[in-house]
């Protein structure tokens, strides 16, 4: 099987019904997407297919043969983050991490999908990721802010909102 993951083509020596979350993670050493619950309802291992989200803890590794999969590491780079990587940076949308790659997964496929800043509409595409640091608002606003097309000074968090953080310390 073969499989292009974050750009990168991988022939694949799993098994058929490894679960494509193990085949990340164990033989391509992707850590992006997270072992959570096992069982699709917490939304950590989400991934794209062919730019869907899917729960790759769920998804066998042979639904996926021939497709274009994109983790959290194929949304940008330290050095140039992503529009909505971005957005959750200054809206302080990340707090233990833990659920973030499977959030901004699904929040790019949805503004990929013509997604806009109606918190409802945002929280349906959402539905199902759970986090239990940021009490969801903050994630809302994020994606909310990404749909609009904002740009971020990325030493700050939203000033009024949060906390103000610049790179000299709390403030």
């Amino acid at each position: 099987m073969n499989i292009v993951v974050n750009g990168t083509a991988h022939a694949i020596e799993s098994g058929p019904l490894t679960p494509l979350l193990d085949v990340l993670r164990e033989e391509l050493e992707i850590t992006g997407p997270k072992a959570g619950c096992h069982q699709g309802g917490c939304g950590a291992c989400t991934v794209l297919v062919d730019g869907e989200p899917r729960r790759s803890c769920l998804l066998p590794v042979a639904y996926a043969d021939g497709a274009e999969i994109t983790t959290v590491e194929g949304l940008g780079t330290p050095e140039s983050l992503a529009p909505i990587q971005q957005a959750f940076v200054h809206h302080y949308a990340a707090q233990c991490g833990f659920c973030t790659s499977g959030m901004l997964l699904a929040a790019q496929a949805y503004l990929d999908g013509g997604g806009t800043d109606d918190p409802e509409a945002i929280q349906e595409a959402l539905g199902g990721h759970v986090c239990r640091c940021t009490g969801y608002a903050k994630i809302v606003d994020a994606v909310a802010a990404a749909a609009r097309g904002e740009s971020f000074d990325l030493t700050q968090t939203a000033v009024g909102k949060y906390t103000t953080v610049t790179t000299g310390g709390a403030t």
